[in-house]
């Protein structure tokens, strides 16, 4: 899909573009501030090489991860490609690149998923003065606050369940209840694993991010020709996307902590169980030993006649095993 937006005094209108026999002339949108390009056929990428005089990468040079394949000018043009997310609010975020082509006073952007700060922003920019949105620079500003706010929002939702998960995993029990309080520890795991590609995913976007800022600058430092505004939108940028990979380092030690703490508390109730069992074996000996005695098939035996005999064995095995509970219980061991 391609789809152009033509400045309008102080917002922009978008005007969607089918390539073809009834294309619209060049000139038309010679000046546009922003071309999109959502998923572009061929013949949509050569019209708009065509309108700027530049060469559109594909997705499979958009998807390589060289620094010098993501960031680098031609043909008076910089082009620069992040790690954009997708679907953030499901269980199946997705990561794709997103390429920023800067030329002169007009932006393409290439992408072959649909972010949903891109919608947002498009909307936002049609209305009269909502957003600055007059170059391609104050457009790929817009966009990029966007998805910085997205990320931020992901976060915030990341660290609430890390507080749940946190609540979940140490809830307090009455030690009486404690031998039957069942916990779904797997799903746990799993949820918490979820999590921490989410927390990865939006790490390596955040980098990508700060990568594209910093290249901009530098450049437009080596060209002279970065405005005051802009300037100072690039350093909130910057400083936006800093305290977000800090706050992403501190939640991803808090999975890190939830998830080896999950594991520890599984291999307590393991141990727990096998402490069980170790006891139930060893209070079952005694009546094991009685009664391997008293079923040996010898044809003296001291009780073989006794009336009282069986009873008498009974009796013993069932103290032999009574005892050592006892013993156990006032150790503090069951």
């Amino acid at each position: 899909m391609l789809r152009i937006y033509n400045r309008e005094n102080d917002h922009i209108v978008a005007h969607d573009i089918t390539v073809g026999d009834g294309t619209a002339p060049l000139e038309t949108h010679a000046g546009a501030p922003w071309i999109d390009m959502l998923a572009p056929a061929s013949s949509e990428a050569r019209y708009v090489e065509s309108i700027l005089g530049i060469s559109i990468p594909t997705r499979e040079e958009m998807q390589e991860i060289e620094i010098s394949a993501r960031l680098y000018s031609e043909s008076g043009a910089e082009f620069m490609t992040i790690t954009g997310l997708s679907q953030l609010d499901t269980d199946t975020p997705v990561a794709s690149p997103i390429t920023f082509i800067l030329k002169g006073g007009a932006l393409v952007t290439v992408r072959y998923e649909e972010p949903r700060p891109f919608q947002a922003f498009s909307i936002r920019a049609a209305r009269s003065g909502a957003v600055p949105c007059a170059t391609g620079e104050q457009v790929m500003f817009g966009l990029l606050e966007a998805l910085i706010d997205r990320m931020a929002d992901a976060l915030e939702r990341v660290g609430l369940k890390i507080d749940s998960f946190s609540r979940e995993v140490f809830r307090h029990a009455e030690p009486k209840h404690r031998s039957s309080r069942t916990r779904d520890f797997e799903s746990i795991i799993e949820q918490i694993g979820r999590e921490g590609d989410l927390l990865g995913m939006v790490r390596e976007s955040l980098v990508s991010i700060n990568r594209l800022l910093t290249y901009h600058n530098a450049v437009e430092d080596a060209d002279k020709k970065a405005t005051r505004d802009a300037r100072v939108r690039l350093k909130i940028l910057q400083r936006d996307v800093s305290s977000l990979s800090d706050h992403a380092s501190y939640l991803s030690g808090k999975i890190n902590f939830m998830l080896d703490s999950t594991l520890g508390l599984i291999n307590l109730e393991q141990n727990q169980i096998i402490k069980i069992f170790s006891i139930a074996a060893v209070c079952l000996m005694p009546p094991t030993l009685v009664a391997s005695l008293y079923g040996m098939n010898f044809k003296h035996m001291p009780e073989l006649e006794w009336t009282y005999g069986y009873p008498m064995a009974i009796g013993l095995m069932l103290i032999s095993a009574i005892v050592p509970v006892i013993y156990f219980r006032r150790k503090g061991w069951l």
